[in-house]
């Protein structure tokens, strides 16, 4: 290996909810780290971390974003999230791949939806937190109350190590609890500061804090517990190491003061992600399967090369870019690559330490490295990569399912040729995005994260590949079905001079419970229709089941019985017991007191408590049926099962309803019957569109 250890390196997943200052605190890093020579802001869009064209007009983030820096001879790699739920994929595959995730929570608006939803999948992956409280200089922004607030909705394991001097206008400073250290800062945004006295006022509040966070520290460590209780002397570097320990084994969330706008504290911050949490070598070993047996990938540098690509982008000018973390081992950039996912050898032409869109190449990466490679061609968000010998495979990253759906029609034949490739590409980059042709309507459905999510898509087409796309909302895929037993005969006998045409079925429709599908039964005895006639009469139902007669939906959830019927030695054929069956079908279902189905969805809404009872009632007007309503501190989490037609355009009510602070998941449940005044309506809309065409 080469200079670089790594024991030096650190990854951290940078999250919040939209809006809570978290890209302005990675804007502040890098200029007090000497990396850029003026702070960007988010407003005039010339941030290092929000670099595409759509974050720049839209004044959000919506990629995450590599950040490289050096500090104090340790890499960081920082992995700026988006905070808007409708790029909440782009967050858990960054926490997947981190060591470790700093949670920026806004000091006016406390723990949020995306707060909650970034430490929840920390959770997932068991990797350390750290909270900053942003946005200290700003009128009622509040440390106590926000650290009050992360203690009851996220963890009582929340604990200071620093504390603010001053608050709101007056927020000048901050103090280090740990060290007994304090820094004053300029605040003319240079981030110029020095190491002062504790201040007079303070000195009480911070031995109270330092005593709180020794007694929390100190039970990560058996030993160093027993000297504590005793009141033996523990020395200071003992504690900063069963600090890290704590922090490592999520025993302890740290919480820090800062501004990135106004950029104080920030140097701290910096300091405490490169000396408080851990290295690759003390990070969790990665699952990985090897057959159907799970196996744990060690982080060991002298493994054999592993890696998990976690990210696409296409760049302008290099091209597709593929993102990953090596989880073992290490490799230069003159050997080659084999994905083990596809069983493909991949040529590297480099490698590229990134800082938003600029990449400095590498020649050889490391265990912990997060790194992007140029011009993979089958490399795909998830694939493992490694050595030709490799026997396992990490497993896929978990998207979180698309809630919000278009269907998606091409504006000229020309577009059309051209949407296929454009499509493949763009859902390369986006894995949360699905594309899928409807058989049962016959839509071509485009579904995402919300009305964002796809306009942006629409967007990077447009500008991309030059393709023209309209839009409408989705067909709702209802069915039919019947509620009694009906009988009924088709006969189908024609007689042309020749010879003719003739079948005859009697078929009895009973309803079945709800899902079961289509069953057909063949009841036939003493050879009233010869048996090889016989598949033709269950082929005839089952091409005349697709378009039902009430409205034209595919017909479910029942049985046909096939009992008697009648054939001719000469004129019989499989052709004609065919359109005898549908002759019955289309006589007997109408007969058996045919209804319309619609799809249900199991729902799921988490919003502030504030607003539950707007969304209680916007449910109720959506025929919604409330399960139950669990509480997460401020946060309240609806179960409700909705019609899927009410809820095509959810994603935008709820963002209006809740100011973005609300989120939900959908997933398909059951089918229900209609009710009439719906059913009705559903039915008429249909025989126009007929008429129509």
């Amino acid at each position: 290996m080469g200079t670089r250890k790594p024991e030096d390196i650190r990854s951290v997943a940078i999250a919040a909810h939209g809006g809570a200052g978290k890209t302005s605190l990675v804007e502040a890093i890098l200029f007090s780290n000497g990396d850029i020579n003026r702070m960007g802001n988010v407003v005039d869009g010339n941030t290092v971390a929000d670099f595409g064209a759509e974050e720049q007009k839209r004044q959000i983030s919506i990629n995450t974003a590599l950040v490289t820096l050096e500090r104090n001879g340790k890499r960081l790699y920082l992995l700026d999230t988006p905070g808007f739920a409708d790029f909440i994929g782009e967050m858990r595959s960054a926490m997947r791949v981190s060591d470790s995730a700093l949670a920026v929570v806004s000091g006016l608006h406390g723990v949020e939806v995306q707060t909650g939803k970034a430490y929840e999948y920390a959770e997932d992956f068991s990797i350390p937190v750290a909270f900053v409280v942003s946005k200290l200089d700003r009128e009622n922004s509040d440390y106590a109350r926000t650290l009050d607030d992360i203690k009851k909705q996220l963890s009582d394991k929340a604990v200071p190590f620093f504390l603010p001097i001053g608050k709101e206008a007056s927020f000048k400073g901050v103090v280090d609890i740990l060290n007994q250290k304090a820094y004053e800062y300029v605040t003319d945004g240079s981030g110029s500061f020095k190491e002062i006295s504790i201040p007079a006022e303070m000195v009480d509040e911070v031995s109270a804090a330092r005593e709180s966070l020794i007694e929390s520290v100190v039970e990560a460590d058996d030993e160093v517990m027993m000297m504590y209780l005793e009141g033996d002397e523990i020395s200071h570097e003992e504690i900063v190491k069963v600090a890290r320990k704590a922090i490592r084994e999520r025993q302890i969330f740290p919480v820090l003061p800062a501004s990135g706008t106004a950029n104080i504290g920030v140097h701290q911050v910096l300091d405490f992600l490169g000396d408080m949490f851990p290295s690759p070598l003390e990070s969790r070993p990665r699952q990985a399967l090897k057959g159907d047996e799970v196996i744990n990938i060690d982080p060991d540098p002298e493994a054999p090369f592993s890696a998990l690509c976690f990210k696409i982008m296409v760049d302008p000018y290099v091209g597709k870019l593929s993102y990953i973390r090596v989880n073992s081992g290490h490799l230069s950039s003159d050997s080659s690559i084999y994905n083990v996912t596809r069983e493909e050898e991949e040529r590297i032409s480099s490698f590229k330490a990134m800082r938003g869109k600029d990449g400095q190449d590498e020649k050889e990466i490391i265990l912990g490295d997060i790194i992007a490679i140029p011009k993979l061609h089958s490399t795909q968000v998830g694939d493992t990569l490694g050595v030709k010998s490799t026997a396992y495979t990490f497993p896929p990253i978990k998207f979180p399912r698309p809630v919000y759906s278009v269907a998606v029609m091409a504006k000229s034949r020309a577009d059309e040729d051209k949407l296929s490739n454009a499509l493949h590409k763009i859902l390369e980059e986006d894995p949360v995005l699905t594309f899928a042709k409807n058989p049962e309507t016959g839509d071509n459905v485009l579904s995402g994260m919300g009305d964002m999510h796809i306009e942006i898509l629409l967007s990077r087409i447009r500008e991309r590949y030059g393709v023209e796309l309209e839009t409408r909302t989705p067909q709702v895929p209802y069915r039919e079905t019947i509620r009694k037993t009906a009988e009924a005969q088709g006969k189908y006998k024609k007689q042309t001079g020749g010879r003719g045409q003739y079948g005859d079925v009697h078929i009895r429709y009973k309803p079945l419970e709800r899902g079961a599908g289509f069953v057909f039964e063949d009841q036939v005895v003493g050879g009233a229709i010869p048996k090889g006639f016989i598949p033709a009469v269950e082929k005839g139902l089952r091409e005349a089941l697709v378009k039902g007669p009430l409205a034209g939906f595919p017909t479910v959830d029942f049985k046909a019985e096939l009992f008697f019927g009648s054939y001719h030695d000469v004129d019989s054929s499989e052709m004609a017991f065919k359109i005898a069956a549908s002759m019955s079908f289309k006589k007997g279902i109408l007969e058996a007191s045919p209804v319309l189905l619609e799809p249900i969805m199991l729902v799921e809404v988490v919003v502030p408590e504030d607003y539950l009872g707007d969304v209680m009632g916007d449910m109720n007007s959506r025929r919604g049926r409330i399960l139950g309503i669990d509480s997460h501190g401020r946060l309240q989490v609806v179960r409700v099962q909705v019609p899927l037609s009410e809820m095509f355009k959810y994603a935008i009510v709820l963002r209006s309803m809740t100011s973005g602070r609300g989120t939900f998941t959908m997933e398909f449940d059951h089918y229900e019957e209609v009710p009439g005044d719906v059913s009705k309506k559903v039915i008429e809309e249909h025989k126009k569109e007929e008429e129509e065409e």
